[in-house]
């Protein structure tokens, strides 16, 4: 049974960072694209970035460009999201996903993806 599981969330003040992590269990793991999404009140999903079966990232949505990045740690089955000069916008449900038939230019389509964690609560306060 595939298991993705988000940490890290919580409460956090306007120019803070926060690091989430993702552990996935019970697939192939170098064999999956991770993704990055989330999700604010009352508004879609919304892609972040994603990143390569060998840890290259592919790109950022333009809201978070220079301020987050994506490592993953295929040892240890383990994605993260590095999260730093945070904005009350970046408020949001943040949720890992894999995607095993995901190439370059796929990659921010949610639908693509297999399988999804539960979330982790972000919020940041002005």
């Amino acid at each position: 049974q595939v298991q993705l599981v988000e940490s890290g969330g919580g409460m956090v003040q306007a120019g803070g960072s926060l690091r989430l992590s993702c552990a996935a269990s019970g697939l192939t793991f170098n064999d999956y694209v991770m993704g990055w999404f989330r999700r604010a009140p009352g508004m879609e999903r919304e892609f972040i970035t994603a990143i390569s079966r060998s840890g290259v990232a592919y790109g950022y949505a333009d809201s978070v460009k220079g301020r987050f990045s994506s490592s993953r740690d295929n040892a240890k089955n383990m994605v993260y999201l590095h999260m730093n000069s945070l904005k009350p916008e970046d408020t949001a449900v943040y949720y890992c996903a894999a995607g095993e038939n995901i190439y370059y230019g796929d990659h921010r389509r949610d639908m693509t993806y297999d399988y999804w964690g539960q979330g982790t609560q972000v919020t940041v306060s002005s």
